[in-house]
């Protein structure tokens, strides 16, 4: 049995959600809450300890005296400018890493990761404690994708590569193969609003979600829900297409339910490289 697990706790229900099927394994489970972040009831009833997201230092000393041999962040974190982070000295100390590495989401992400592993914990995905998170191939509810929609994926696709080779953000939004919308730092939520509020006349589009290229495949892995699709549906779309093996399907099933109820068709891309 592996030793005990720290969940670096995000926003959301996910962190909990993991939390409670690590346990149902016989995991020893602790939960590292981020100041301001962190959902109060992940932690309920579960032993924990609170730092700031800039408190790198103090995360790793807690980790430490957990006796944590395991790591997995999870759930989605909305980082402050560096101004309004409240760097502890090891956090100032990764910071000419980070001006050489660059300044973006994933770049951030693989330094902490790798100032974790310097450590000695190893650090697991979340699809390593959920086996059945990761997107399958394939048609995926009572609904496919009818020809326009099938090109407005294949556009998605390219122009979500692109965006995720910059760092910018993980999804799409295409209706008539128009690009209506791109994924930038309000994240996926938004994304759907805004495309909600811009969409054009006639048929609907289609949300297109995929791991960035070099995005760390042990942390921040896209992810979509039940939620994902209420938000689609009043926004018109008609269709979710993510990417197999590469993203985060929480609640298969329900999922895969609300889209079929929605009416909208759901379905795991593997596009050639």
């Amino acid at each position: 049995m592996p030793g005990r697990l720290a969940i670096v706790a995000g926003s959301g229900p996910m962190p909990r959600r993991l939390a409670d099927t690590a346990r149902r394994a016989g995991r020893d489970v602790f939960i590292l809450c981020l100041d301001g972040i962190t959902d109060p009831a992940t932690a309920e009833g579960l032993p924990s300890a609170t730092v700031g997201i800039g408190q790198i230092g103090r995360a790793i000393e807690t980790l430490h005296r957990e006796r944590i041999a395991e790591v997995c962040m999870i759930g989605p974190v909305k980082r402050p400018s560096l101004s309004a982070i409240g760097l502890d000295a090891r956090a100032i100390g990764m910071l000419p890493k980070l001006w050489r590495t660059g300044r973006g989401d994933d770049a951030l992400l693989r330094l902490i990761l790798a100032e974790l592993e310097g450590e000695g914990f190893r650090i697991v995905g979340a699809h390593e404690v959920e086996g059945d998170l990761l997107t399958p191939a394939g048609q995926l509810g009572r609904l496919s994708p009818d020809a326009e929609a099938l090109r407005d994926i294949a556009l998605g696709v390219k122009v979500a590569r692109a965006l995720g080779a910059l760092d910018v953000g993980q999804a799409v939004v295409v209706q008539q193969e128009q690009v209506i919308g791109v994924e930038g730092i309000e994240g996926t939520d938004r994304l759907i609003e805004r495309c909600g509020e811009l969409r054009l006349a006639g048929r609907g589009g289609v949300l297109v979600k995929m791991r960035k290229p070099q995005q760390e495949r042990r942390a921040d892995l896209p992810t979509a829900g039940v939620d994902t699709v209420r938000r689609a549906q009043a926004a018109g779309l008609v269709g979710i297409a993510l990417e197999a093996g590469q993203t985060l399907l929480v609640d298969r099933e329900a999922t895969i339910a609300a889209c079929d109820a929605a009416g909208l068709f759901l379905v795991g891309i593997a596009p050639e490289p």
